[in-house]
């Protein structure tokens, strides 16, 4: 896969002039923009989308969704309605539930949020009674089991995922990629790009460093560039 089209910066903000402007400046750089739940519900689910698909890029529409399979149902194709590429439902609503949304993707990519990479170990081990690597492993055989097409999770879980040939044809998508030369910010389980990649992941997820770059990094435009280099270093 080509470096720029393994990126996928997110339109984490609640202005769509700005998400719109967003896009404009860097559709020729990156293929693949994100909407999600602070967007749709500023600007309304539709027009968040819009924001995207009407300027030609692919859209991960990550609405995570989790609820019972009849909403399930209705989330999904709406979510298709609007364009969405890939979308996001929690792993953590269940077999049956995961299964009623696999069967209305159409052509859309399922992906599931195992466990989200602002959670340190004890947190993880609260809410879900088990270490990051293990829960999310679990996740992984359920996604796997009910027909979805990937997994979002750490840089960190996604090399445990790849030791197995069950999951294989994934997509893994990281989020909490940092660069070096970037903050980590709010993100506890975060690698470098190049560290994703080697780890097995087909997409990375990453917004602070591109769309609020230090000084010395230059423009959003030099960020993408910095970070499609150390992407295309990875052997």
């Amino acid at each position: 896969m080509n470096a720029r089209d393994r990126i996928i910066v997110p339109l984490d903000m609640s202005d769509g002039e700005r998400a719109w402007l967003t896009v404009n400046a860097l559709r020729d750089c990156v293929s693949w923009f994100k909407v999600g739940l602070e967007l749709m519900n500023m600007v309304g689910a539709p027009r968040a989308a819009g924001l995207v698909k009407r300027q030609g890029r692919n859209l991960m529409y990550d609405g995570k969704f989790a609820d019972i399979p009849n909403t399930m149902t209705g989330a999904v194709k709406a979510a298709v309605s609007h364009g969405a590429d890939m979308l996001t439902i929690h792993a953590s609503a269940g077999w049956e539930s995961i299964c009623a949304a696999v069967a209305e993707r159409g052509s859309a990519k399922i992906l599931g949020v195992t466990v989200l990479t602002s959670l340190a170990e004890t947190e993880c081990l609260s809410i879900f009674g088990d270490m990051p690597d293990r829960k999310v492993l679990q996740f992984a055989h359920i996604l796997s089991d009910s027909g979805a097409d990937g997994i979002v999770c750490s840089p960190q879980e996604a090399q445990t995922i790849r030791g197995f040939s069950k999951f294989n044809s994934m997509i893994i998508v990281t989020p909490g990629v940092r660069p070096a030369w970037a903050a980590a910010n709010d993100q506890k389980r975060a690698a470098t790009p190049a560290e994703a990649i080697r780890a097995g992941a087909d997409y990375l997820v990453i917004g602070r460093p591109i769309l609020k770059p230090p000084p010395e990094i230059g423009s959003p435009k030099n960020a993408v560039e910095r970070i499609v280099e150390e992407i295309e270093s990875v052997k």
